[in-house]
């Protein structure tokens, strides 16, 4: 054979050996979406499992296995949607790394449900439902199964078109849905669902206020000064001793309730030492790190970056303890009817039912979290370490206002009603920016209102898609919950 053939067959081979590698990577490229649902799939056949084991020949046993495997699925979700509200303004200002936030969220989540978790948790979620409709055994077992799955596929459907939606809100549709098909609309505590109907407008636009408020102060005093960095060795202590002050009694009020039942104005105490105690310890760390630092905006990301992920920490702990223990709530009611076989209006959650919330959130942010924190963090409006602080803020100062007002509100609505305040404020501001010098500018210069319109820095598709998932979160999980709950009662009598 010739040395020219021989070179043909390698040049030949080489093609070959390319094209093959093309087909695996373009196979592995299809299959990853398909490793997170076979991962997912498994982790719901362990839930199971697990709860067979644990239940063993006791009565009602295969509606607890049942009911296990729709709360690992539940609590997936809420990990691949809910938890993207925590950290995707993190992420979004590159104070965090996806990874890291994943990891950050994964751990303070699981720490949140499992320490701090609430010991008991109402039945009836939010007592939307009149609990006398409801007293059998077997049909609050039913109401309860149709609830938590149809919570888990909305919450799921939302996930899929990347709008983050409330996993409470969710479950207080199914809730609701299986109530009416169970007893009647005369079983619904209508004031009740006035004021969690409420909460869509109340929670979206206290954050948003507050996260813009905090934002133009931020700007009023810091970023437009002429010693930047002289303005904020002033200020970052200040606004991290808020910080402080805010996320403690924001703790103290709704994240350590199986420690210590602490009412608001112990909450705020608690808030108010420990702010006062991290202000002093913030002045000299903030000057030291300021040492040095150009008179420059990018300086100014630096000192902002450390609080905003400690602050996106303490929102997934919080979260975890609160809302966790909101969603795997049906699954401890029906665990507790089928043990005892009766009906119950607080239950407590036994430890396997939490671990199960837990593990599921942290395997539901892994496999499917980075899809709506990228967007919650990037796509609705550019956020840097400063506009992210104000978000995290914003949120634990809200639900101190709304606990105050006796207002029922949403974690989920709360970040991204912040989010959207803070991208309506660049734009009312650029706006405003551009009106006193536009009289200054030659004529052959000035923007077309069409292309000022698309510069806009709100991202008006992303606006509307998730708007419209909130209004439509809890009738869209009632009306599945209400004809599960048909089929349920069809099949099994």
């Amino acid at each position: 054979m010739t040395d020219s053939s021989k070179n043909y067959q390698w040049r030949t081979l080489d093609k070959d050996l390319n094209r093959l590698s093309r087909v695996e990577y373009a196979t592995m490229h299809m299959s990853r979406p398909l490793t997170g649902v076979g991962i997912s799939l498994a982790f719901i056949v362990i839930a199971a499992l697990a709860a067979a084991v644990i239940t063993g020949q006791a009565q009602g046993a295969l509606f607890i296995v049942a009911a296990a495997a729709f709360g690992a699925y539940m609590a997936l979700n809420i990990g691949a949607n809910d938890v993207a509200n925590n950290m995707g303004p993190a992420v979004g200002a590159k104070a965090l790394s996806m990874t890291g936030a994943i990891v950050v969220a994964a751990v303070c989540e699981s720490a949140g449900a499992l320490i701090a978790g609430g010991d008991v948790v109402s039945t009836i979620s939010k007592e939307i439902i009149d609990p006398v409709s409801v007293e059998n055994a077997r049909v609050f077992t039913w109401a309860m199964m149709s609830a938590l799955l149809s919570a888990a596929i909305w919450v799921n459907i939302a996930t899929w078109f990347s709008a983050p939606v409330s996993t409470t809100h969710s479950v207080v549709g199914g809730v609701l849905g299986a109530g009416v098909a169970a007893a009647g609309l005369s079983a619904v505590n209508w004031p009740t669902m006035g004021a969690i109907a409420a909460s869509w407008v109340v929670s979206p636009l206290l954050g948003g206020i507050i996260a813009a408020t905090v934002l133009a102060f931020i700007k009023w005093r810091i970023i437009y000064r002429d010693d930047k960095i002289a303005a904020a060795r002033t200020w970052v202590p200040v606004l991290i001793g808020v910080m402080a002050a805010a996320f403690s009694a924001y703790l103290a009020l709704k994240g350590l309730k199986r420690v210590i039942e602490i009412d608001l104005p112990a909450a705020l105490m608690i808030g108010l030492a420990v702010g006062l105690i991290c202000y002093l310890i913030a002045i000299p760390l903030i000057r030291r790190q300021a040492q040095g630092m150009e008179n420059r905006n990018k300086s100014l990301k630096i000192l902002f970056g450390v609080p905003l992920v400690i602050s996106a920490a303490l929102l997934s702990f919080a979260h975890g303890a609160n809302d966790v223990a909101n969603a795997v709530g049906p699954l401890a009611a029906i665990v507790h009817a089928q043990e005892f076989g009766t009906f119950a209006g607080k239950v407590a959650i036994p430890a396997w039912v939490m671990i199960i919330g837990a593990f599921g959130i942290s395997f539901g942010l892994m496999l499917f979290g980075p899809k709506l924190i990228r967007m919650v963090g990037s796509q609705i409006t550019k956020l840097n370490p400063m506009r992210a602080y104000c978000v995290a803020l914003a949120a634990a100062i809200t639900v101190i206002v709304a606990s105050w007002l006796g207002l029922p509100v949403s974690s989920t609505h709360i970040a991204v009603g912040g989010v959207f305040g803070v991208g309506f404020f660049r734009e009312w501001h650029a706006e405003r920016r551009v009106s006193k010098i536009k009289l200054n500018r030659p004529p052959a210069k000035r923007l077309a209102a069409e292309e000022r319109r698309r510069r806009k820095l709100v991202r008006r598709s992303h606006f509307m898609t998730i708007v419209a998932a909130w209004v439509i979160t809890v009738p869209a999980a009632a009306l599945l919950s209400g004809g599960m709950f048909l089929i349920l009662r069809g099949l099994m009598g």
